[in-house]
């Protein structure tokens, strides 16, 4: 934590913080001002205090800090512990993935951007599949079959997303019993995703034309127990937190953004929600089939901390109610494909999860090595050159458990993006970190902050 303090003696400031040691100059006691800085950026600063001649003391609170979702820097000016003035830093987790993504096929892109908000890798995939299959013209071919599975593992993900929100949220006021509930919770939902990806998270597990398998037999049955499971962890997550007094107290009031403040900001997700205007993505611009399905979107008009927790909880059991929807229609539809039929498109082909976890059917492996060289040749031109995307330009927006995900897909007609852009809810949330925290404690800044919910893997993308 580093500190720039202008200060004068003797006594104390109007804050009561100390002032500065008094020297001894022949004999007598001369007040000297001190500053106490660190890092360059902190030079400007420390001027414009002593022109001022005020005593102000500006933290920096991160970026390794625990409580600031990641490598997340918060420049905070404070009077006692009264915050004048905040300021977010971002940049510290920069990962270049939209650039790379310019260098592989457009396959491969599923790879990267998974990983960019890692708590919601699945969102990120389905936009920018959605995104490609409109540029190719394939969105009405993608298989129904695999739509509501790309539905089932969206809202799956999206009571994962929130159970570490509320897990870490808690966590950061003290309450470790629900970090522990809430983590715990997430883990049965992560054991569905290794069942069925392979992985527990950056699974790449949407690809463009569908998914890359179905689902496991047992599948269903897995997926009911566990949200069994999950619903008995909701109930112990509300007995801990709906009327504990230290939450309300912490919360109520705190990190406050009314509407006209979310709109001018662009902010979305539950915090636009917490706030009154009930927009989803998922209701305003339907995809994957969305307005086929029976659910609410929970809205408030408090704009504080507490409503966005509430929020939150209850989107998880609209999520709940989506996946028992998306599991009785996978039932009652039966085995189908998952990808479309063109297969200069159906990359990798169907896959099967062998003993290593991971392997192309063993049908598919029989005829390329052994059957087909014509199939063998394709196969190898599809995985290492990819298929080409017509030339254009096209917008997907999906709703994400933190907002509105946009993707900007550019494409010259090559195996490749020209340009891939993301519009990550997390990173366009943080410009309101300043009209939050100004006016509060310093203790409210971390609660601010968790309500926002941001992950810093998507705004350093």
């Amino acid at each position: 934590m580093s500190t720039q303090t202008p200060r004068t003696a003797p006594g104390t400031g109007p804050s009561g913080a100390p002032r500065a040691t008094p020297r001894v100059v022949d004999g007598d006691t001369e007040g000297v001002r001190s500053f106490e800085a660190s890092g360059g950026d902190w030079s400007d600063i420390a001027e414009e205090a002593a022109r001022l001649g005020e005593e102000r003391i500006v933290v920096n609170m991160g970026p390794q800090h625990p409580s600031t979702h990641g490598v997340l820097r918060l420049m905070l000016e404070i009077d006692g512990e009264t915050v004048t003035e905040a300021r977010a830093g971002i940049g510290y987790l920069h990962t270049g993935i939209e650039k790379n993504m310019e260098y592989r096929t457009w396959v491969q892109g599923v790879t990267f951007c998974t990983r960019m908000d890692y708590l919601a890798p699945l969102f990120q995939e389905t936009a920018y599949c959605l995104a490609v299959e409109k540029l190719l013209g394939i969105t009405d071919d993608v298989p129904e079959r695999a739509s509501v599975i790309r539905v089932l593992m969206m809202e799956l993900n999206r009571i994962a997303s929130h159970l570490v929100c509320l897990a870490t949220g808690g966590n950061e006021l003290g309450a470790t019993t629900i970090m522990i509930i809430g983590f715990t919770a997430r883990e049965e939902i992560l054991k569905v995703f290794e069942l069925i990806t392979g992985l527990r998270m950056n699974h790449a597990y949407v690809r463009p034309g569908g998914v890359a398998q179905d689902i496991p037999p047992g599948a269903i049955d897995t997926i009911r127990e566990a949200l069994v499971v999950v619903r008995g962890y909701f109930k112990q997550l509300e007995d801990l937190m709906m009327a504990n007094p230290i939450l309300h107290l912490r919360l109520k009031g705190v990190g406050y953004l009314n509407l006209s403040g979310a709109m001018a900001l662009g902010v979305t997700g539950p915090v636009l929600r917490s706030a009154g205007l009930p927009y989803d993505v998922r209701k305003n611009a339907p995809y994957c089939g969305y307005e086929t399905y029976d659910f609410d979107v929970p809205v408030s008009q408090d704009s504080d901390s507490w409503s966005r927790l509430v929020l939150r909880m209850e989107e998880c059991y609209q999520s709940m109610k989506i996946v028992e929807q998306t599991l009785d229609r996978l039932q009652k539809m039966g085995p189908g494909p998952v990808m479309v039929e063109d297969r200069k498109i159906a990359w990798p082909a169907q896959l099967a999860i062998g003993s290593d976890g991971m392997g192309n059917s063993l049908d598919h492996i029989r005829e390329i090595m052994g059957t087909s060289m014509e199939a063998l040749i394709h196969h190898f031109k599809l995985v290492t050159e990819g298929f080409r995307v017509p030339a254009g330009q096209v917008f997907q927006s999906v709703e994400h458990p933190r907002g509105e995900l946009g993707v900007h897909l550019v494409s010259d007609g090559g195996t490749r993006p020209y340009r891939a852009h993301f519009r990550d809810p997390s990173f366009n949330n943080l410009q309101a970190t300043s009209i939050m925290c100004e006016g509060g404690q310093v203790a409210d800044v971390v609660v601010a902050v968790a309500s926002l919910d941001p992950v810093l893997g998507g705004v350093d993308r």
